[in-house]
């Protein structure tokens, strides 16, 4: 492990360890706009490697911050991206490069929401403006990127059990590295954290977790844990290192006079020092301490990290750190899109203006779904409506806001979330899980055992179904159709379109016992909502259009599932246009339900003699929406037996898709229309 200026061992010979940490700290730079220029970062431009730092003083430790912070603005400026979070940790990340001999100590982020500096400081730097974008940088640790990237992340709560296996692993052969795990108040709610904070206990391990605690996790920190943080705080009290390792009780340095954890207060009396959550299970606890301070931060974590067992250190920080605007709002901050282009004339100004009073924007799914839950919430007592800490992004703010006794949010806890919902359908209410596709992974055995199993009346709304674009894999959603229709008793729709969608919402929660209806991310096709909310039939297609000559040599029934509808009628109207050289009759049509399929127009169109039967949906092929249909023409359907038209599924290939835009990653499955199309022509051909 390499020598730190400031390890216990060589404290006294660093003249800066001496220098007030307040004075110090009042070097620490605010910035109150994202700059379009690249800044001027002398410091920052010399760390290529970690290794770099290890001849910089404390003061100038604390310049590099400035310089990294404004340089993730300008970054941040020119991709978008996660924002709040890492503006934060800046400070802890300089730290801990600065502390830890990486890659040979592994140091394992959570979530990774908070990994572009980490990304910076390691070699990545200059390639920090690609992040996000097809074949740049990931928007999250990933390990075929870096060696410093220890363990691939982008869902919550995952970095002490990752941790604990690295620190077992080491153990058994014989290596004495450090493995230190941030995690966020927010991912620390998840029950797996607990599960490996027990198990480390357990095994004894030595292990450093740091609880960044910023009181958010996207939205404010809410529950039990929240508070009992909150209430660390408050009492005035923390529990410090001393040179030796061993805890100190003191009382704990001013902080602002105003934080948002002052909201906790009234819930409970301020307990008592022994009343320590982290102690009680066996870990050795230190905090809470300033994550923004860096000579505090380089004292206490320089002895922590000698500690033996499991230790955890619990800093507070500011989520958007140092850039005013997302100080005040980490909730709008917690995510930016790249600034626009500016404007240099008043022509291109006034054209822009004209534009925009003349266009209305389509709207979010998000927001389809939010203004279907306050509708029907307005007419139907019964319903009740659960997040796993996603209030804002599932468009649950005006449900919130305007029925507060009837929103759950459970924090980042989608398990507990399925569960909670299954044991409210028990007591006669319908409860709805607004969910995100990805995230409803992690609840899969609660979706079977404890909702499908009993056939309870829960209702799931599932976002960010298919390709999400530059959150990359882990944020796909693009494996929900094979793990639901597995399932019985499920019921699973699939709107090609906002106004389709919001009466979807309204059949299924119509519906008596388990349903999900899916959605893609952002903006759908403008299409206008109708009123009043339909029921439609469950399990019945409609077809679009019927395009060409009924006296075609080929006449193909094109099937389509949710968002692929719009797709599918381009295509065909390319194959059935007067310049294509094929003879070709195409049946568009909107299958709406994956399960149960509407095998009765299945049987219709072979009953008009279709030569070419064609999927195509914005899911992987391999258990989707395609192969029920392949299953159900191949083992119940008599006609196709008899006739054996050809059959194709047009889908999300068997491999992770790479970020990018959304357009980038439809065209690289060949779910854009252009590729379509070829896929089309090979099953004619």
């Amino acid at each position: 492990m390499q020598q730190s200026l400031h390890s216990p061992k060589s404290q006294s010979s660093s003249a800066s360890v001496s220098d007030s940490a307040a004075q110090l700290s009042s070097l620490q730079q605010t910035y109150t706009v994202i700059p379009r220029v690249r800044p001027h970062t002398p410091l920052l431009d010399a760390i290529n490697t970690p290794s770099d730092m290890n001849t910089l003083s404390t003061t100038q430790l604390i310049a590099l911050a400035d310089e990294l912070r404004l340089f993730l603005l300008y970054s941040a400026g020119q991709s978008g991206g996660h924002f709040g979070a890492n503006l934060g940790v800046i400070e802890l990340t300089i730290v801990l490069h600065y502390l830890l001999d990486a890659p040979q100590d592994q140091i394992v982020w959570d979530v990774g929401h908070q990994a572009y500096a980490h990304k910076v400081l390691t070699g990545r730097r200059e390639q920090l403006a690609t992040i996000r974008s097809k074949d740049g940088l990931t928007a999250f640790p990933e390990r075929a990127e870096s060696i410093y990237d220890t363990f691939g992340v982008g869902h919550s709560s995952t970095s002490i059990s990752a941790g604990l296996g690295m620190s077992l692993a080491l153990r058994y052969q014989g290596l004495a590295q450090t493995v230190a795990c941030i995690i966020g108040d927010g991912a620390m709610t998840g029950g797996m954290a607990f599960e490996a904070m027990n198990d480390a206990v357990q095994q004894d391990a030595d292990l450093l977790v740091i609880l960044n605690d910023n009181d958010m996790s996207i939205s404010c920190s809410i529950g039990g844990f929240s508070r009992h943080l909150a209430m660390l705080w408050e009492s005035g009290y923390q529990v410090d290192i001393s040179e030796s390792g061993e805890p100190v009780l003191c009382q704990r340095p001013d902080m602002q006079a105003f934080d948002r954890r002052k909201r906790h207060k009234e819930m409970r009396d301020v307990p008592q020092l022994e009343d320590n959550l982290f102690k009680a299970i066996g870990f050795t606890y230190f905090g809470p301490f300033d994550g923004h301070n860096i000579p505090e931060l380089l004292r206490v974590l320089s002895i922590a990290k000698q500690v033996k067992g499991p230790v955890l250190v619990h800093i507070y920080t500011t989520k958007g750190k140092g850039f005013a605007p997302a100080e005040l709002d980490p909730v709008g901050y917690h995510a930016i899109s790249k600034l626009p282009a500016e404007i240099h004339n008043e022509s291109q100004s006034k054209s822009a203006e004209a534009l925009k009073q003349n266009t209305k924007p389509a709207l979010k799914y998000s927001q389809v779904f939010g203004n279907f839950l306050c509708d029907k919430a307005a007419e139907d007592d019964k319903l009740l409506a659960i997040t796993p800490a996603m209030e804002e992004g599932s468009g649950m703010i005006d449900f919130a806001r305007h029925f507060p006794t009837r929103f759950f949010d459970v924090a980042i806890a989608e398990q507990h979330a399925v569960t909670l919902a299954a044991g409210m359908a028990t007591q006669g209410v319908k409860p709805i899980v607004a969910i995100y596709s990805t995230f409803l992974q992690r609840g899969y055995d609660q979706l079977i055992h404890d909702v499908a199993l009993q056939n309870l009346d829960v209702m799931f709304a599932i976002d960010r179904a298919g390709l999400v674009g530059e959150d990359g894999a882990t944020h796909a959603g693009v494996f929900d159709f094979s793990f639901l229709r597995c399932i019985p008793n499920m019921v699973i729709a699939a709107p090609k379109d906002e106004n389709e969608c919001y009466h979807l919402l309204n059949t299924c929660y119509e519906y008596q016992g388990c349903t999900a209806v899916r959605y893609p991310r952002g903006t759908g096709t403008g299409a206008a909502i109708e009123q009043p909310a339909q029921t439609y039939k469950i399990g019945e297609a409609v077809i679009e259009s019927v395009l060409g000559s009924n006296d075609a040599p080929y006449k193909l029934a094109l099937l389509a599932f949710g968002t692929m509808v719009a797709t599918a009628q381009q295509a065909a109207e390319s194959l059935t246009s007067d310049d294509t050289a094929l003879e070709c009759q195409v049946h568009v049509v909107n299958m709406r339900w994956v399960k149960p399929l509407d095998t009765a127009m299945l049987e219709s169109l072979l009953s008009q003699g279709v030569t070419h039967i064609a999927t195509i949906e914005e899911h992987v092929i391999m258990g989707g929406a395609g192969s029920a249909v392949n299953e159900y023409l191949l083992n119940e359907s008599a006609a196709f037996k008899r006739q054996r038209p050809a059959v194709g599924n047009i889908g999300i290939p068997d491999r992770f898709i790479a970020h990018g835009s959304q357009a980038e990653q439809w065209a690289d499955c060949g779910l854009d229309v252009t590729g379509v199309i070829k896929q089309l022509k090979q099953l004619l051909s």
